[in-house]
Parts: C-alpha cells; structure tokens; sequence
C-alpha cells in the first residue's frame, strides 16, 4: 500500500477570520489561493514529500479494515497539551494530534475526536496560525468519509498553504515539525498494531515502504542542520534510519496498460514490490519510534 498525503488535521484549515464562518465553495475556493513566495524551502519540495507521508485517513482505514479494533491508547492524550511549552513541542504535538484525530475519525469515535479538535485549536492558537482553523469545517469534512479522495486532496493544499504562510514569517522549521510528528505517529500506531498481528502481511509492507519516506525526510531535515530546535531530534532519527536501510525493496516491472475512464485515458502501471523486512529489524524500528515519540509527547 502506498502512503499519500499528510496530517488530517490540515482538512479542517481555512483562510477565514474573524466570527463569519467560510461556506464550503468558499473554503474550497481559498485552497486555491496559496502564496508564492521565495522561501527556504519551497513548496514543490515541501510537497515531494507530502506526495509519500502516510496519511492518518488511509493508515487508520487499513487498520480498520485489517479487523484491528480502535484503541485509544495508541494516541497522544489530549490532556498532554498543558505539557507544551516551547514551539517545538507545540509545533510536533500539533502533528501528532492531527495524525491522532485521523485514526478517531475513521473509527467514528466522535466524542474522542472532539476532544483532540479542541487541542489542535489550540495549539494552533499558541503557534499564531490559529487563523487558518475552523472547528465548523473540521466537523463537516474531517468526518465525511464517502468522500476520502477528495479530503486526501484537500489536505495536501491545506499544507501548502500554512507552509507558504510560515515560510513568509520566517518559520519554515515549523512545517517540517508538524509534518515530522504526523508521520512518527502514524508509523508508532502501526508498529504497536504490527507486534500484536506478525503475520498481517500488509502491515509488514506498509512500515517496510516507509524505507522510501526516510530518504526523502533525513534530506529534507538536513536543510535544518544548524537549527538549534531540530539538532536533538535529527540525533535521535539516526538509529531508525540505519534500521530502515536494512529493508530491502525489490521492484519488478510490469507491462503498462491503459484504460479510459470517463473519457480519460488512464496508464496504470502494473508494476509490483516485493518488500523483505526481517523480523528483527522491525522489532528494532517499532522500539526506536515508540522511543522517540516518548521524548516528544512528554
């Protein structure tokens, strides 16, 4: 299965303020309107990236869908937030919230998903971009899933357009943390699933493709070497990406063919993977994220 996409939280951002809450076209039509400025990372880049992150929505419909029962203890508290006192606490926790509220969205556990919209609001607050969050709208997207595609859509503009936004603040680290901590939860929820089901093949796959993710997130955290507030985290990576370069990927292609679908002419690459990750080594990547993850939730 091949992950896409980034932090549901972002489903729910608008560009509305103040008390007037946005219609839907209007909120649709203000994902459209992300700024394009010179920053340090750019958005094309920031998007790379986004295109191979898991995605709460589709991480926490395979587990579902796997037969795996919702279990709240996987997920960060809510009642952690009085523990985030700097913007890099603050800035993960929002990601992890996001990646958190995902897995309460498809297993419709609506109370618990209220309670992680009312964090993520304000920890949102707390970071200044609280402005592009409206609870209304978190109420009638994040929870509509008959319509998943479109919100794995929306969320990537979403990032874009707070990327763009703290990028133009001179804030760009913080976009690296929020989507850092959305994939270091989304990988830990499917480790801890993974030990209890060893022989779920398809969770097996799923943590073994996140081989491909790492490359492209140690490049992306090397931009921030000199910063100060990634320094620590990009240390406590290191031993989860030496574990990842021990999964072996082995891709065989496969013949192209094409369809048309609606009067679109689709090319479906029949290519497949066949993914070898040693016991162990997936032992050792569920310990060294469980670890980390400890560090940042507090």
């Amino acid at each position: 299965m091949r992950f896409t996409g980034i932090l549901t939280l972002m489903i729910i951002i608008s560009s509305c303020g103040g008390e007037k809450k946005p219609s839907e076209e209007e909120f649709l039509r203000s994902l459209e309107e992300s700024a394009t400025t010179e920053t340090s990372v750019d958005t094309e880049t920031i998007n790379a990236v986004l295109q191979q992150i898991p995605s709460p929505i589709e991480i926490s419909m395979m587990l579902k869908e796997s037969g795996t029962n919702y279990n709240a203890t996987l997920l960060n508290s809510p009642e952690n937030i009085s523990n985030y006192n700097t913007n890099f606490q603050k800035a993960m926790n929002l990601g992890i919230f996001g990646t958190d509220l995902g897995y309460t969205n498809i297993f419709e556990q609506n109370q618990d998903g209220i309670e992680y919209m009312a964090s993520i609001k304000e920890l949102a607050d707390d970071l200044s971009i609280g402005q592009f969050f409206d609870i209304e709208t978190i109420g009638r997207l994040a929870t509509n899933s008959k319509n998943l595609d479109s919100l794995l859509l929306i969320t990537t503009q979403n990032f874009n357009n707070i990327n763009s936004y703290l990028q133009n603040q001179g804030r760009s680290n913080l976009s690296v943390l929020l989507l850092m901590g959305g994939w270091i939860e989304a990988l830990h929820i499917t480790c801890q699933v993974a030990e209890k089901s060893p022989e779920n093949a398809p969770l097996r796959d799923a943590i073994g493709e996140q081989q491909v993710v790492t490359e492209s997130l140690q490049l992306l955290m090397e931009l921030y070497a000199e910063d100060p507030t990634m320094k620590q985290l990009r240390e406590d990576l290191i031993p989860l990406w030496e574990e990842f370069a021990k999964v072996e990927i082995t891709v065989e292609k496969g013949e192209t063919t094409y369809e048309v679908v609606d009067g679109i002419m689709m090319i479906n690459d029949n290519s497949t993977s066949t993914i070898n990750i040693s016991p162990e080594t997936m032992t050792n990547i569920s310990n060294i994220i469980k670890s980390v993850r400890s560090k940042i939730i507090g």
